[in-house]
């Protein structure tokens, strides 16, 4: 078969209908990353009993609980250094060998974390090895998200790259929930002293197990058609990919840093800080409001489905736009009411995880910042350095403006709503000028 023909068969292969084994390679990228993301979440639901448990009984517990805090940060930190070297080796040696490392990496540590002798047994050594678990976790974290984007979107056809994305960030999102939903069964099912005692081993002990699991499960998965094609004709990078995207790629690193922070600042502010933030400024029971962020965790899930599927439609751009508009004026409404009024919590919130559901489209706007030779290493040293960046100060920056004004949230989401606009109007004023240029390339 000649070269056109190969090319011919290329093109066809691009907008065919979803087969059976990209259902499968979705569903298998999908539970590994549910189940890593579980894994690097699950520590902050025990924080307040680890801490108790591996740091000296008379430190004071504020010290305590900055400390394991830290711990828990150094996770964010090791990100960026983990990701960068394993999107290398996957941009040299294969997407697949680090999507299977990835998983292996992040199940140990969490595994070994359920086992660890405590303060009691080991003294100091027990916050240093749980330290250096948590940074092995980051290492893994940090390429696994942006290899499993990488890895689905060089499987599926081009016409279905953004649902696929979308999939499997609703994936990523399921691992919270499922987080959430372990530490709650176990806090109701054992007494405080056997979750000292024992019980808060349990959900590490789940993770690993879990994660071995799944790496098996990933052994039915093949490297991507995209990366095969690279080797045979050896296309792959020549010099190191990082050098290649600093010097060559800077736009593509700026868009996708711009969308990671609004994926970012959506995730930490209206999932993950909402539910404590509704508990101090509107005095409501943390059942209530941990039951309402459950609903909206759920309806992330679906909005990052339909979000990629209507990407895939009618593009990023506008998609990206419309969410992002969603997103900052339903979070405006919903909080500035709920301080007043809680009637409707669940309901409004549940409308403001749908428009957190824009974190669907934006993994397939950063895959397509990079040619494929460095692609791996793009997305995930931009990804990954802004996770660093606005994961840790996000946090800080709203809790500093909430002393000026308890409204200080909806500025910031309102803020993040309005880059994602613009973003999304570029993307599309984007995509019309290359369509303009092809169609005048081919007259």
């Amino acid at each position: 078969m000649n070269t056109s023909q190969n090319r011919a068969l290329s093109a066809a292969d691009l907008h065919r209908p979803l087969s059976r084994g990209d259902a499968k390679t979705l569903s298998l990228s999908a539970l590994g990353g549910a189940l890593e993301f579980y894994d690097f979440v699950i520590f902050v639901f025990f924080a307040a009993v680890v801490g108790k448990l591996f740091f000296p009984p008379d430190m004071p517990d504020w010290l305590r609980q900055v400390q394991t805090f830290g711990i828990f940060a150094a996770g964010y930190i090791a990100r960026p250094l983990g990701g960068v070297i394993m999107a290398h080796f996957g941009d040299l040696i294969g997407r697949k060998r680090m999507f299977m490392f990835s998983i292996l990496l992040m199940a140990c540590p969490t595994l070994l974390m359920g086992l660890l002798p405590t303060y009691e047994t080991w003294g100091l050594f027990a916050p240093l090895a749980l330290l250096l678990m948590r940074v092995l976790q980051g290492a893994a974290i940090g390429g696994e998200a942006p290899g499993a984007w990488v890895f689905v979107t060089e499987h599926v056809p081009a016409n279905r790259t953004n649902f696929a994305c979308g999939t499997l960030s609703a994936g990523l999102v399921a691992g919270i929930l499922l987080g959430s939903v372990v530490a709650t069964i176990i806090n109701a099912t054992f007494s405080a002293e056997e979750l000292n005692d024992y019980a808060w081993r349990l959900p590490f002990l789940l993770g690993g197990i879990l994660g071995f699991i799944t790496m098996y499960l990933r052994r039915w998965l093949h490297e991507t058609p995209v990366f095969t094609e690279m080797q045979q004709r050896k296309e792959l990078a020549e010099e190191m990919p990082l050098k290649a995207i600093l010097r060559n790629h800077r736009s593509g690193i700026v868009v996708s840093m711009l969308v990671t922070w609004i994926l970012t600042g959506a995730i930490v502010v209206a999932i993950l800080m909402t539910p404590t933030l509704l508990q101090k400024l509107a005095h409501l029971p943390a059942q209530t409001t941990l039951f309402a962020n459950s609903m909206a965790i759920i309806a992330v899930i679906v909005g990052c489905m339909v979000s990629g599927a209507l990407a895939d439609r009618f593009g990023s751009g506008p998609v990206l736009f419309i969410f992002s508009a969603g997103m900052g004026i339903s979070y405006w409404w919903f909080y500035s009411t709920v301080l007043t009024d809680p009637t409707h919590l669940v309901a409004m919130y549940i409308v403001v995880g749908f428009f957190v559901g824009l974190t669907g489209v934006v993994p397939a706007i950063a895959v397509s910042s990079f040619p494929a030779a460095v692609r791996f290493t793009g997305l995930s040293f931009s990804y990954n350095l802004a996770y660093a960046i606005f994961g840790g100060t996000t946090p800080m920056l709203v809790t500093l403006l909430l002393k000026e004004n308890p409204l200080a949230p909806t500025y910031y989401i309102a803020g993040l709503g309005v880059l994602g606009m613009a973003l999304g109007l570029t993307l599309s004023a984007t995509r019309r000028q290359n369509a303009n240029l092809t169609a005048a390339t081919s007259a």
